[in-house]
């Protein structure tokens, strides 16, 4: 079994979720595992709990997905 952790920040929409999860399922599947072996769990933080260089991302401004 393979179990793939995404952080990322929040606002996805379910549709993009979905579309990720098919995504990197199909990557497993590309490399030889069955799709019921593949877990994935998406895990959303805000911007204000992640930092990049020191600073919060909610402290400035990062292009639209980036």
């Amino acid at each position: 079994m393979t179990v793939v952790t995404v952080e990322m920040w929040e606002n996805y929409t379910i549709d993009q979720k979905r579309q990720l999860a098919k995504d990197i399922t199909n990557a497993f599947v590309k490399l030889g595992l069955s799709p019921e072996n593949v877990n994935i769990i998406m895990r959303e933080n805000p911007k204000s709990c992640w930092a990049v260089s020191g600073k919060l991302c909610s402290d400035f401004r990062i292009p639209e997905g980036a």
